[in-house]
């Protein structure tokens, strides 16, 4: 008898390890394809339909959100949040890291970092009405501090209803989010090999040259990763948002997010529809420019 010739062998050892790859990937396939492109296909029809009749409307509907005032104002305000909020909290999570890697109880240390992602949103929100509302502590200590040193009279600032609602949500965001931060930014660390830091030193390199030329290069990763679960964190302060001042906020902290929930409850879909359709290719061409420029660097 012929033996079988290897070419064909080794075409079907191929198509049987294609046949597992596609059955192995299929289960996720069919989930992704059920519960995100279906869905955001239909979201992107009703962006081109009446919301009523379902008319097509073609792009009158994205013509109608970009002349929005509360849609322009909501844009900006988030976009704001996130450039204030992403360089904080990346900095801040490092300058913590940094000294806990030296230090032998990190570990434990790590733990208590991540005690504000295991509190219920009820009670921060909770916490930060007594904190900045008029008769808040915040209030009561400053006109305290004001009667013991004769400086100023008594306080009654409403917070939550000036300007100072922003400031009020990013340390929000930050003290919520510095503990994954930190956490990723030891794993990046404590990864790095001593070897390299310990052939640094015997070199004559100091601290801070060891620090830029051999720890933050092998911390592009851990950077790339935080970066990006930060961006897409900073959508997610709605519900901190909303708790505290409602559907409608102060102008300061009027975002996205609260924009959608006000169409949702008018059943304005068609706009809802096209002003999502605009953040979710948005927010996909910022995570590929972002890939881009790590695969780069």
């Amino acid at each position: 008898m012929k033996k079988p010739h290897k070419p064909n062998r080794i075409n079907r050892m191929k198509l049987r390890k294609r046949g597992a790859f596609l059955s192995f990937m299929a289960p996720s396939f069919l989930g992704v394809a059920l519960f995100v492109l279906l869905p955001f296909l239909d979201v992107l029809r009703r962006s081109l339909v009446t919301a009523v009749t379902g008319e097509f409307v073609g792009t009158a509907n994205y013509g109608t959100i970009f002349h929005n005032q509360a849609f322009q104002i909501a844009v900006a305000n988030t976009l704001r949040f996130t450039l204030v909020c992403i360089p904080l909290l990346v900095l801040i999570g490092f300058l913590i890291a940094w000294p806990l890697s030296r230090l032998k109880e990190a570990g434990l240390i790590r733990s208590v970092y991540l005690f504000p992602l295991a509190m219920p949103t009820a009670t921060i929100v909770m916490v930060w009405k007594m904190i900045f509302y008029k008769q808040g502590f915040l209030n009561l200590f400053l006109t305290r501090l004001g009667e013991m040193t004769g400086l100023w009279g008594e306080i009654r600032t409403d917070y939550l209803g000036t300007e100072a609602a922003f400031w009020v949500l990013v340390g929000s965001y930050i003290w919520k989010n510095t503990g994954y931060t930190v956490v990723l930014w030891l794993a990046g660390i404590l990864n790095i090999a001593v070897e390299q830091i310990e052939a640094a030193r015997v070199d004559g390199a100091g601290s801070l040259q060891r620090l830029w030329f051999i720890v933050l290069p092998n911390l592009k990763g851990s950077l790339y990763t935080i970066v990006i679960l930060s961006f897409l964190n900073s959508f997610k302060i709605y519900r901190e948002a909303y708790l505290v001042a409602g559907a409608y906020p102060h102008k300061s902290i009027y975002l996205l997010q609260h924009l959608f929930n006000n169409w949702f409850v008018n059943l304005e879909f068609d706009k809802m529809a096209a002003a999502a359709v605009c953040t979710g290719g948005f927010l996909l061409v910022i995570i590929l420019l972002l890939q881009r420029v790590w695969d780069k660097a």
